[in-house]
């Protein structure tokens, strides 16, 4: 009997502090959230923000029209590069979303989709296919800008986490953050994520 009180006893004590830290959380979170950048997830991930970021190397990006992206030239600017590949059907429904979203009057922003395709002949086709006429278009075949696994080595400073994956660099020259899969990036979140960093000098 007094055994059965104690573990009844001890099970609403248990419910009743879960049900505390439950009410508790959400504004903890919320004081979180002031601090850092507002939420930006699709169903399945969730803009990650990186701690102790470093600034981006400067590894030439070769452009599918012809010459380079330097990354550290964009200082100053809220620059988002997607990484993905033509086999991927994510990128193919994103793709278009990033080449309207460099179309758009977002001040001081550039929208770079780099392939990851290690045959380059089939780049420009796809592209054509999707109609992507803003988006700047770089190749990365030789994954000298990145690879998957790659985020503990100096000449690689993008990881693929996933396909497609979109890392944010922000105003003063270092990688923010990133989300991983297809994200609408014409979304009231994505301006808001995009404003906050263009405003976090």
């Amino acid at each position: 009997m007094m055994r059965h009180r104690g573990v009844t006893r001890r099970t609403m004590v248990t419910r009743l502090l879960g049900a505390g830290a439950s009410v508790a959380m959400p504004a903890a979170s919320n004081r979180a959230r002031a601090q850092g950048p507002p939420p930006f997830a699709t169903v399945r991930h969730q803009f990650i923000q990186l701690r102790g970021a470093r600034p981006v190397p400067s590894v030439p990006i070769p452009r599918l029209s012809g010459g380079t992206i330097d990354l550290t030239s964009l200082r100053g600017k809220v620059v988002l590069v997607n990484f993905w590949a033509t086999w991927c059907p994510a990128c193919r429904t994103e793709l278009p979303m990033l080449d309207r979203l460099a179309a758009s009057d977002v001040r001081d922003l550039v929208v770079i989709a780099v392939a990851t395709d290690r045959d380059r002949s089939v780049v420009a086709p796809f592209v054509k296919g999707l109609k992507l006429r803003r988006l700047a278009i770089g190749l990365d075949p030789d994954g000298l800008a990145a690879r998957a696994g790659a985020s503990g080595q100096a000449d690689t400073p993008f990881a693929l986490y996933g396909m497609p994956i979109t890392f944010l660099i922000g105003i003063t020259g270092q990688v923010e953050g990133y989300i991983s899969g297809e994200a609408d990036w014409l979304s009231i979140e994505a301006r808001r994520l995009l404003d906050y960093y263009a405003s976090a000098g």
